[in-house]
């Protein structure tokens, strides 16, 4: 019988790698890993990225195959945080067999993943999500037949309390500081502030008066949780028969469901034809919504065209709606 000390194991001063307990390894990911490697996804993001990374400057970088690998783990184990992502990776031999670490290779930081992110424009991940969409419709993974469309809101890396006026570039603060003093607060505190705002009447934030400093394109949103904050608006249409996402654009915060609708179907129908199924008048794919989808306008612009509208009619406040 072994005795093991309750202070714990004493470790070995050496031990090769090949002497390392591992796993058998992750069929889910070594299958992919295998799919990838045959259809050329490390040659295609490299030559799709080469514009965007010099030549020769400084430290190396975040490779693309393994920052698009990277983003990969985070969405097949559920992680919307770039540290999560690096800490899943980093405990576990068989995601790091499926970022193709060698042996001495270190997880890259959460850094390296918002420092290429940053600097990756939106068109190439729009490439890289064509490519990886084409290589699953290859596999009989996207049928087109009936597609779900839904979307949330998404707070944006920038503070509320960044927002500065659009007429005079008055930051909130300061528009606060200048009210407390005219109302009689010679020289209001950060609790005199907060004070005052909560109390005054009129108190709105519109974006139409409001911007922020740091993020132009983020609106002012009420969140889910009914907070407010500045947000985006993601839109995902989703192959209900596979669950293959056709199409995720990223709308503006203050726009709503019935807005958006039309841009993203024409993403997704565009995400279609590059594959080889768009939907057509005499073969129309359907698409289902909830309720804050439904208008009377909506309905109008599918009618008769490659979208057969599945939309939840809302349930009136009296009677019953009337359609001409």
């Amino acid at each position: 019988m072994v005795r093991r000390r309750e202070t714990g194991t004493q470790g070995d001063l050496v031990i090769g790698w090949a002497e390392l307990t591992r796993s058998p390894g992750h069929a889910f990911y070594d299958e992919l890993q295998n799919v990838l490697l045959d259809a050329g996804f490390d040659v295609f993001v490299e030559n799709a990225c080469k514009p965007c990374y010099a030549a020769k400057m400084g430290a190396p970088s975040l490779s693309p195959g393994r920052y698009f690998r990277k983003h990969m783990v985070g969405y097949f184990e559920g992680l919307d945080s770039e540290r999560g992502i690096v800490w899943r990776c980093a405990d576990s031999y068989s995601l790091r067999d499926f970022l193709r670490l060698s042996t001495r290779e270190k997880v890259p930081d959460h850094s390296w993943l918002s420092k290429t992110r940053s600097r990756l424009p939106h068109e190439v991940h729009e490439k890289v999500f064509g490519f990886v969409l084409k290589l699953v419709a290859e596999r009989g993974l996207v049928k087109g037949e009936r597609i779900g469309v839904d979307g949330s809101t998404m707070e944006a890396n920038a503070a509320l309390r960044s927002i500065v006026r659009r007429d005079n570039g008055e930051t909130y603060r300061a528009m606060l500081e200048r009210m407390a003093k005219e109302s009689g607060i010679a020289t209001p505190n950060a609790e005199d502030l907060a004070r005052f705002d909560r109390k005054r009447k009129g108190k709105k934030l519109s974006n139409d008066d409001w911007t922020s400093a740091t993020d132009a394109e983020a609106k002012i949103a009420r969140m889910t949780d009914g907070m407010t904050h500045l947000a985006y608006r993601p839109e995902h249409a989703v192959d209900l028969d596979t669950g293959v996402i056709i199409a995720a654009p990223i709308h503006e915060a203050d726009k709503g469901d019935r807005t958006t609708l039309g841009d993203t179907l024409e993403t997704a129908k565009a995400n279609l034809s590059a594959v080889g199924l768009a939907p057509t008048p005499d073969d129309p794919c359907e698409i289902i919504a909830d309720k804050g989808y439904h208008s009377r306008e909506v309905l109008k612009r599918l009618d008769d065209g490659e979208w057969k509208s599945r939309i939840s009619e809302p349930l009136p406040a009296k009677g019953y709606l009337r359609w001409q």
